[in-house]
């Protein structure tokens, strides 16, 4: 029973060395060098099935009635707009500016929109899932239109037009984001009965994102191992994507503070879908620059851990108070 209650407390930092370990195991076992290929297929299909169905289970939980846009999702648009938008306009006037790669990767850590794994956190820390929910709808739709609208005029690509950009972001993001919200509103009115079973078992959704976490930290490092980049500007992209993380946590909670949504807030600004961060790098800027959503895996991550625990020593700490 203690491992298993170990296990349940520690599930994050547990799945990032598991993903850091499960790597460098598997790449410097010689017979298992054929099968690398198959491997990356796999988890292709695995991680959306994953975010498909731990999104399916959270959204059974939320009630459509209660995804609606609150105050501080304004504020927080403006944030991840407006300093996107600067340091897009400090790239295109200063051409030649030493270390453009770092503002590129702090372009991308900012306006990445809100990972779609945000909710099962969300309600894991005791907030609102239905507000997160709200907030990755608008913010993947205001990336849609300024990534295309800024990143050509700072890193320019033949044949990326306005419209076939924001078709691509739309078509990263949308599907694995609407479909199984989707899923669970039909569930909810047309099998009422099974939707209330569901709606108990939201808890493995968490379980679920462990799992994925595990993958996608497998890949950050593969790419991370795998970058002809000096150790310098990886560093630098490091530093970078920490304080990025770091900025936009506090940002997102003070201003949460105010509407008391802290949590909610916080969570929806700073916990990143760095998958699509990663892809964004390396489809629009370049694969240097994709090293910055990699990291910023680890921060958020990280970050969310010692939330986790907080959270559980002050449930705890409550309980005792209350027997004594």
């Amino acid at each position: 029973m203690e491992i298993i209650r170990f296990i349940k407390n520690w599930t994050l930092p547990i799945a990032m060395l598991s993903g850091v370990a499960g790597y460098f195991i598997y790449v410097n076992i010689p017979f298992l060098e054929p099968t690398h290929s198959w491997v990356n297929q796999a988890v292709n299909f695995i991680q959306p099935t994953l975010i498909f169905m731990m999104l399916f289970l959270s959204f059974c939980k939320v009630n459509l009635h209660d995804l609606r846009p609150c105050r501080w999702h304004l504020w927080l648009l403006l944030i991840q707009g407006i300093s996107f938008a600067i340091l897009g306009g400090v790239l295109i006037l200063f051409r030649n500016l030493p270390g453009r790669i770092l503002l590129e990767g702090a372009m991308v850590c900012l306006i990445c929109p809100t990972a779609t794994a945000g909710a099962v956190v969300t309600q894991k820390l005791g907030g609102n899932a239905a507000h997160i929910t709200t907030y990755t709808i608008l913010i993947n739709l205001a990336a849609a239109v300024l990534i295309p609208l800024i990143v050509p005029l700072v890193h320019p690509h033949p044949g990326l037009t306005f419209g076939n950009s924001s078709a691509l972001i739309l078509g990263k993001v949308f599907p694995l984001l609407l479909c199984p919200f989707i899923a669970a509103i039909l569930i909810r009115y047309l099998l009422p009965k099974f939707h209330t079973l569901l709606a108990h078992y939201h808890e493995l959704a968490f379980y679920m994102w462990a799992v994925a976490l595990s993958l996608a930290i497998a890949v950050t490092v593969k790419s991370i191992v795998h970058s002809k980049i000096n150790i310098l500007y990886q560093s630098g992209l490091a530093v970078i994507s920490l304080i990025s993380c770091i900025i936009q946590f506090y940002a997102g909670k003070k201003i949460g503070k105010i509407y008391n949504d802290q949590i909610s807030a916080g969570q929806s600004l700073g916990q990143k879908n760095t998958v699509f961060a990663i892809w964004m790098g390396y489809t629009f800027f370049t694969p240097v620059t994709a090293i910055a959503g990699g990291f910023y895996s680890v921060w958020h991550n990280l970050f969310n851990s010692w939330q986790l625990y907080r959270r559980r020593k002050r449930i705890t700490d409550d309980n005792l108070k209350q027997k004594n």
